[in-house]
């Protein structure tokens, strides 16, 4: 299983439901590493989805404390599926009979699943922004955690006044 995030210098994600900043290019990494794959993530994560609609094209799990709770979603959305999981060892276990390969599972948010599942995730593919923003919502600091190492790192990466990175950590 693997996280996948964009974070700040702070490791921030978000601030008010949303991201941080809008990156065209790693957009693009995103939707080419986890489409096709399982992507588990929080409900308010789902909201701020377009639409509020699952992530096309991939399998979604939708994790939720709340045992009423039901996705709005039209059932059409091609080559998608979703399901509801009340609990991490539950999302776990849909993630594990849907998805053969745990490389093919990507934990995508918000701030509490990414705790939540860290320590159920050997690999994480963090974009590192070069910036502080104001924020309300981060991730762990992997590189404050002694079983992660980076292991890759791209290229300085720009967009407009934004320079990032794309990073790989591996649990050692």
């Amino acid at each position: 299983m693997q996280l996948i995030a964009a974070v700040d210098n702070n490791w921030a994600i978000g601030r008010n439901g949303q991201l941080l900043a809008t990156i065209p290019g790693d957009m693009k990494f995103f939707r080419e590493k986890t489409m096709g794959k399982t992507v588990i993530f929080g409900r308010k994560t789902m909201a701020t989805f377009p639409g509020g609609k699952p992530l096309e094209g991939r399998k979604n799990i939708v994790l939720t404390r709340d045992p009423d709770y039901r996705v709005n979603a039209p059932a059409n959305i091609p080559n998608t599926t979703i399901a509801v999981a009340h609990s991490v060892d539950e999302a776990i276990q849909i993630a594990n009979e849907i998805e053969a390969d745990g490389d093919d599972i990507f934990v995508i948010g918000g701030g509490s699943i990414y705790r939540d599942f860290e320590p159920h995730c050997d690999k994480a593919l963090i974009t590192k922004i070069d910036f502080e923003y104001e924020a309300d919502t981060f991730m762990p600091n992997l590189d404050r955690m002694e079983e992660w190492k980076m292991i890759r790192e791209s290229e300085e990466q720009t967009c407009f006044d934004i320079i990032y990175a794309f990073t790989e950590y591996s649990r050692i």
